[in-house]
């Protein structure tokens, strides 16, 4: 087993070899059924609790094709571009699937439902690299392994192992990319930005969440290396189950430099399934990995083809939304911010989150500012995605309208924030019970501000004397004596005309 001692660095494998991709995603899609029958695929039930005699493979129980299911693979190939298949069929994949009753996977084979597409993915400096479509399919999850008993939570080394069929039958679409060439050194970058910007896709066609930490969304990193001089691929490996956007770039960068050091020294990589593994940012050898004939494909007797009419995929695509790298480039222009900024809310995860504040009220700017600095910060000091907060983009809406009326200081608007995500109801409720709102009696501010310029005749006297950046000083203590809830600016302005000196 190659480990990380055994790496070539990542600059010398470059040096010697081009990198080769291929990366196979398979997205759980959210119907509210299976793929073949009508068990909920509803998440958190006790085990095997959604089955039936179909799901459960019986002998005489026969599948019906989800439509919603077929209409969602359609969308998703329309998307990345595809063309859309006037007649195609679902096959049997026969392999030792302790996790489906059946000991077979309904899938499709030599007659995909969307194939030759394409998708547009832009880098982290703003370069756009274009990964092609080989082919997105429908098929079935399987179940859910528990292994008992090890030390590893796999197979070997447990005592037993328990089975939920809860997810078998899920409807699933694997999405599978021609060979990715070209990339260089920039490969792994490429594949984390094409991962998350199908993510995004996925998301913004509703047809699933696509949450790779639970499973929604999972990669398989197909990886080979070919020298410099070649004209071939070379052999590759595949990394399984992938389960987020930074993992998938380490398990393809990880990939690289194991493949050069075997390379080197003499070695022949063998076509295999990986584990990778987080902690280490490593992969272990899974096995053996078969060719497709050795699946044993055969057509499904039991299903009739799936012929979608021209009709109706037009009608599909004339619905589509507006895809997400359109999107963020008109969004860029209207809000006037670089591409690097852009980035910047992508990786946050706060896109969507600031373009709903902005429809529920707020101007671009204030959202932005807020989900990205006060909300980012709780957001990371929490452990959680900012769209797990306990607050609602109407919420945020609500404290920026309070701010632009001069009811709230930014200062006050965070202790808003603050309260809201404690759980202290909603902004209004959170300003009256913390008694939050700006100080406006102007007799109260003078007040405040005669207290303050007796308390610090030397200051006065410089602001007296044309200093008027030394108002600051009065402005805080000001600040300080109504705890911060009074305007600032027109606290600066008392001041200056209480001593005679114009701003």
């Amino acid at each position: 087993m190659t480990t990380t001692t055994d790496l070539v660095s990542y600059e010398d494998a470059l040096a010697s070899y081009d990198p080769v991709m291929g990366l196979e995603v398979h997205v759980e899609l959210g119907t509210a059924t299976k793929m073949f029958c009508g068990c909920s695929t509803a998440l958190g039930a006790e085990p095997n609790t959604q089955t039936c005699p179909t799901c459960l493979g019986m002998p005489g129980a026969l599948p019906v094709v989800n439509a919603t299911g077929v209409e969602s693979a359609i969308k998703i190939g329309l998307a990345l571009h595809c063309e859309i298949a006037e007649w195609c069929r679902f096959a049997r994949k026969n392999y030792f699937y302790p996790d489906m009753p059946k000991n077979f996977q309904t899938s499709q084979y030599d007659e995909p439902i969307a194939f030759n597409g394409y998708l547009d993915v832009q880098l982290e400096d703003g370069e756009t690299f274009r990964v092609e479509i080989e082919r997105a399919h429908m098929e079935e999850d399987t179940g859910k392994s528990t292994h008992v008993g090890g030390a590893t939570g796999r197979i070997h080394g447990a005592s037993h192992s328990l089975l939920d069929y809860n997810r078998a039958g899920i409807p699933l679409i694997e999405i599978v990319t021609k060979p990715i060439t070209g990339a260089g050194e920039r490969a792994p970058e490429v594949a984390k930005a094409y991962v998350r910007e199908l993510r995004e896709l996925i998301r913004a066609l509703g047809v699933s969440e696509a949450r790779m930490e639970m499973g929604q969304m999972r990669c398989d990193v197909n990886l080979s290396l070919m020298r410099k001089d070649a004209d071939k691929f070379g052999t590759r490996s595949e990394t399984k189950n992938v389960n987020s956007l930074r993992s998938v770039e380490r398990a393809a960068r990880f990939e690289i430099q194991r493949h050069a050091a075997v390379l080197n020294g003499g070695g022949t990589v063998i076509q295999e399934t990986r584990h990778f593994h987080e902690d280490t940012g490593s992969t272990t050898s899974g096995r053996v990995k078969e060719e497709a004939e050795d699946y044993r494909y055969f057509p499904e007797p039991d299903l009739v083809p799936v012929a979608p009419s021209r009709e109706w995929v037009e009608e599909i695509r004339a619905a589509l939304p507006e895809l997400p790298l359109v999107r963020r480039t008109r969004l860029l222009t209207e809000w006037g911010i670089s591409a690097t900024e852009m980035q910047a809310i992508l990786n946050a995860g706060a896109l969507d989150l600031i373009v709903a504040t902005i429809d529920a009220g707020a101007d671009a700017a204030s959202a932005r500012k807020w989900w990205m600095g006060e909300l980012a910060r709780a957001a990371n000091e929490s452990g959680k995605a900012p769209d797990e907060l306990p607050i609602t983009p109407a919420q945020v809406a609500r404290v920026t309208e309070l701010v632009a009326k001069g009811d709230l200081n930014d200062k006050l608007a965070r202790q808003v924030i603050e309260g809201v995500l404690a759980g202290e109801g909603t902004p209004d409720e959170v300003v009256d019970k913390r008694g939050l709102k700006v100080v406006s009696d102007e007799g109260a501010l003078t007040a405040a501000v005669d207290e303050a310029i007796a308390g610090n005749p030397a200051i006065a006297d410089k602001i007296r004397g044309g200093k008027v950046a030394a108002a600051g000083a009065l402005v805080g203590a000001v600040m300080k004596a109504t705890r911060g809830q009074a305007d600032a600016a027109r606290v600066k302005e008392l001041i200056l005309e209480k001593l005679g000196v114009e701003g």
